[in-house]
């Protein structure tokens, strides 16, 4: 399906280069392609696949961000982007089911989403557990919790929004070069940067390094960026008219002494589940433990069977994938500090997929321009490093 660039193309070098082609690197690799500029995506696998932090299906967005309220003008702007992406390629990816973010009322799902929804006047309305159970007959929470619910929620279909960008890309006349690692890079005396994949060598005037949870391979400095194992499970499901996406809305549950998320039915049969941060494993990307173990089922069906109702235990599947984390859980965009031709894009600390058509049109104006029309200040090297020593992500 990927046709790889000519060998002539290669010895000519681009106006800039994209390794990574997940979330991140393919929406960046669009975006500069709309540009007209001459541009090559680097991927060591193939897009869409299943080994880094982007496959299993499905992943949710939302507006009113409990994370932090400045999130939400760049959601606004990816909901924009991802329809432009639909309209251009002809192909659905975003479903609205509607979102609710829920826990104690003191809880940070909860609050943190509330005052998302104030600061921006966002459209919202406020349940209690009980009111929530009544209206979405597969939930099962605490009457006295309460929940944030969000028209506008819904999910993006993952790999499918990754090929769609790369495709949209190559339709504007990028090229790509796949099942091919980026082995070591530098930036010469003629300010081109150098990249030695693993059959080629490619040069550059610019280059956004987006390689997820192979991110401080490729940048030793971004050594805080720690990658972590996830597991998710879809479990079998006994009333199917509970969990179809016009009954159930994708959710964001503090509960059972954890943050968990999930969607409705979609595609394959089961109801999606994951524990953000799951048991909290560092992994390396490249030996990844992908066996499903029974502990990482007990754990994820504590939250299914305590939370919800109309389910089986019976596990219809279940997937590891990688959340790449800063010490902060915000996101790290910005140039390289000692290379003004380099653009770093990493460590989505398992939030970051809903972003990536707006990350995207952040990194290739970061790239060829220095500079973006949007604030990134809490993404940015620098903040953290200025803001509390803990929260560095840059390490000389």
């Amino acid at each position: 399906m990927w046709q790889n660039a000519c060998a002539s193309n290669l010895r000519k070098g681009y106006d800039a280069i994209v390794v990574g082609l997940g979330a991140m690197g393919s929406a960046s690799l669009y975006h500069l392609a709309k540009q007209g500029l001459r541009c090559l995506g680097i991927e060591q696998f193939a897009p869409g696949h299943s080994f880094g932090s982007s496959h299993g299906d499905t992943r949710i967005i939302r507006l009113a961000y409990a994370e932090d309220p400045s999130y939400v003008p760049l959601l606004q702007r990816s909901f924009q982007l991802w329809s432009e992406l639909e309209e251009v390629s002809n192909r659905k990816l975003l479903h609205v089911t509607g979102s609710i973010d829920v826990g104690e009322e003191d809880s940070f799902s909860f609050s943190g989403a509330l005052r998302s929804a104030h600061e921006h006047r966002l459209e919202h309305t406020i349940m209690s557990g009980s009111e929530v159970n009544e209206l979405f007959p597969g939930y099962s929470i605490p009457p006295h919790y309460k929940a944030l619910y969000q028209p506008q929620g819904g999910f993006i279909e993952s790999e499918a929004a990754i090929k769609t960008h790369v495709e949209a890309a190559m339709q504007s006349g990028a090229e790509v070069l796949v099942e091919n690692g980026v082995r070591s890079w530098d930036v010469g005396a003629d300010g081109r940067v150098r990249l030695d994949t693993d059959s080629h060598t490619v040069f550059a005037e610019r280059v956004i390094f987006a390689g997820g949870a192979w991110m401080r391979k490729l940048v030793p400095q971004l050594q805080d960026c720690v990658p972590e194992r996830q597991v998710v499970a879809w479990f079998a499901v006994e009333d199917e008219g509970a969990f179809r996406q016009e009954r159930f809305p994708v959710f964001n549950l503090e509960a059972c002494g954890g943050r968990w998320y999930g969607f409705p039915q979609f595609g394959s049969p089961g109801f999606k589940i994951g524990r953000y941060r799951h048991e909290g494993e560092v992994a390396d990307a490249d030996s990844l433990d992908r066996m499903i173990r029974e502990s990482d089922i007990d754990l994820l069906w504590e939250g299914a069977s305590r939370m919800f109702r109309g389910l089986s235990k019976t596990t219809l599947k279940a997937s590891a994938c990688m959340f790449t984390n800063t010490p902060d859980e915000n996101f790290v965009m910005d140039i390289h500090p000692e290379h003004p031709q380099v653009a770093v894009c990493s460590a989505c600390s398992g939030h970051g997929f809903k972003f990536s058509p707006v990350i995207g049109e952040i990194m290739a104006s970061l790239a060829m321009k220095g500079v973006t029309d949007h604030d990134i200040s809490i993404h940015r090297i620098a903040y953290r490093n200025q803001q509390n020593h803990s929260n560095c992500v840059w390490r000389h």
